[in-house]
């Protein structure tokens, strides 16, 4: 996408001119001498600028609000530690095939590579774990680089993508021309080496912000929805016509790119197609609080029974136990972004290598109804419901509502019935979270946030900041564990300061328990595992929220009731749950 330029006073406001321009509404940043025209440029073209507490969590911030709008997050951090602090977060979407922008201040550059301040290969760094990483070296280069980065982050497999600005890119050329006399020192210079030294000066300076845009080399990536598919959807409507026990999975790169319109029109595709479904990572919600065909247990039972098994979006990782939980005589459709992953573990039948949630709409218009009851498999509805129920029973049985302290179980029912239907949840932990998992629905699309295949903690700070800000309306649920907390705790200053007001839940057990457990019962020592039951909820008021402590089973209605209420009226509140002891996730860490 061009982007016409207009007059400016520093390479600042081009950045914001651009990015206003590609409709993104907030800049997430940690402020930085190398960078501060980002975010003054950023605020004079309307943008919220969003500063943080922490670099990671700028990055993480930008990578919920592509999520939640279909638009690539964007976040600035100054040079060096700035940089190197955003690592995780960037592989985080790397893995989760999220597009963010991440714009990173640099040194001037007639001094790189000399020793200035904060001065590091960035681009080596950042290579690896984006689609594209380059440096902006002339103030013509800025409008270019950033519109054809918004393209490279969400063409063919979507990513993170790296733009290094040098500090004498960005300020006013004047500004810029003072700081190269004083490093430089060619003022106090005399005679002709004095004057030979200013007119280079100046010849540099005229390069840095005259020069004309020499055109980009970047990587190209196609969006393969091709003369292929076509004939590709036939042979999937054909094999689900067909099938008497078919199963749908959709994973996270179906909705990856997904605007909210474009995410209710894919559920309504799924709707349409209505096969029995199993939703996974950013999809969950994607079918309401309810749905006829979507099931959230026995997901492994169903695929060794199944006959037509279609992943949409899902590689055949650990999570599909690397596709061989999958019946080996079943009809599998791998549709996919990535070739690599389509076959990746496991062969499929038909490998789709396009936009799974483009193709699922596609496929809808010849497929309406027939996977459904009324399709005639009444029988393997019965059959998914029936260990659907038979689980939802099993857990509801396991809740105890006694005390001393509190049952992650039943915490978990009182908040699914507590939620608002516009809420947003975010999970950020190990075992306390993934109790959480089977019991808490999100309401719709796009309304539930979690790290994805990366498994990364401290993402919960970043992304209740990313949510709350691209939907202010919508209550921000963040359920933590108490060891994950620690990572992004402090983003309660964000909160306070930005207007924000999530509710974060610490379930707290004085334990990193999903690995104390089976590391205890496997070698006998919980060695480095131990935690105390910390008080987070003064950790959160000091920061200017509101905490509140649980420990009384029977108070748990009030306290959540409370934390609405006072989230309702704008005051973020942490709540700190003493939890009971619970074997509910024996056996459950994944290495």
């Amino acid at each position: 996408m061009a982007t016409t330029q207009t007059s400016h006073i520093h390479g600042g406001s081009i950045v914001g001119q651009v990015l206003a321009a590609h409709g993104v509404t907030c800049l997430y940043n940690l402020c930085g001498g190398h960078i501060s025209p980002i975010l003054q440029g950023a605020k004079m073209h309307g943008l919220s600028v969003v500063d943080v507490r922490d670099e990671v969590t700028a990055a993480f911030a930008a990578d919920a609000a592509s999520r939640m709008t279909g638009i690539p997050g964007v976040c600035a951090v100054t040079a060096g530690p700035g940089v190197t602090n955003t690592v995780t977060a960037v592989k985080n979407a790397q893995e989760a095939q999220q597009p963010i922008i991440v714009l990173g201040g640099a040194t001037a550059t007639v001094l790189r590579g000399r020793g200035s301040l904060q001065d590091i290969d960035q681009l080596a760094l950042m290579k690896p774990i984006t689609k594209w990483s380059t440096r902006c070296s002339k103030v013509k280069d800025l409008a270019p680089t950033l519109s054809r980065a918004f393209e490279v982050a969400m063409e063919g497999i979507p990513g993170p993508v790296f733009i290094e600005i040098p500090v004498d890119v960005l300020y006013p050329k004047d500004i810029v021309a003072e700081w190269y006399v004083k490093e430089s020192g060619v003022d106090k210079m005399s005679g002709p080496v004095g004057a030979a030294a200013r007119l280079g000066m100046k010849a540099y300076l005229q390069h840095q912000f005259h020069m004309p845009h020499i055109p980009l080399r970047v990587p190209s990536f196609d969006n393969p929805l091709g003369p292929s598919v076509e004939s590709q959807l036939d042979k999937v409507a054909s094999a689900i016509a067909g099938a008497q026990k078919p199963v749908l999975v959709i994973g996270n790169q179906a909705m990856v790119n997904m605007t909210p319109g474009r995410a209710d029109a894919l559920a309504d595709a799924v709707r349409r197609i209505g096969i029995p479904t199993f939703l996974g990572g950013s999809s969950r919600g994607l079918l309401g609080r309810h749905s006829d065909i979507q099931f959230r247990h026995k997901r492994t039972a169903s695929l060794k029974a199944a006959d037509v098994v279609i992943i949409a979006g899902f590689p055949f990782d650990f999570r599909l136990g690397y596709g061989l939980k999958i019946n080996k005589k079943a009809t599998l459709v791998s549709i996919n972004l990535d070739p690599e992953a389509l076959k990746k573990n496991r062969k499929p039948t038909i490998a789709v290598e396009t936009h799974p949630g483009e193709f699922l709409m596609q496929l809808a218009g010849r497929t309406a109804n027939i996977g459904s009851p009324a399709g005639g498999r009444e029988s393997w509805f019965a059959e998914l419901r029936a260990r659907e129920q038979a689980r939802e029973d099993e857990i509801a049985s396991g809740a105890n509502k006694e005390g001393p302290l509190v049952d992650p179980i039943h915490l978990f029912m009182r908040i699914e019935e507590k939620i608002n239907d516009d809420s947003v949840l975010i999970v950020d932990g190990g075992d306390f979270v993934a109790t959480g998992s089977y019991i808490v629905r999100p309401r719709g699309p796009l309304r539930w946030l979690d790290p994805g295949v990366f498994g990364t903690l401290g993402v919960g700070g970043g992304f209740a900041v990313g949510a709350a800000s691209v939907r202010p309306s919508a209550e921000v649920w963040l359920f933590y564990g108490d060891g994950s907390s620690a990572y992004s705790l402090a983003e309660f200053d964000t909160y306070v300061r930005m207007g924000y007001a999530p509710i974060a839940v610490i379930g707290t057990d004085a334990s990193w328990q999903q690995i104390a457990r089976d590391q205890v019962k496997i070698l006998g020592d919980d060695v480095g595992t131990r935690l105390l039951r910390t008080d987070y909820h003064k950790v959160a008021e000091g920061y200017g929220g509101k905490g509140l402590l649980l420990t009384d089973p029977k108070k748990i209605d009030a306290t959540l009731n409370k934390a609405k209420k006072l989230a309702a009226a704008g005051t973020p509140v942490c709540i700190n749950v003493h939890l009971a002891t619970s074997d509910f996730r024996e056996g459950s860490m994944s290495i």
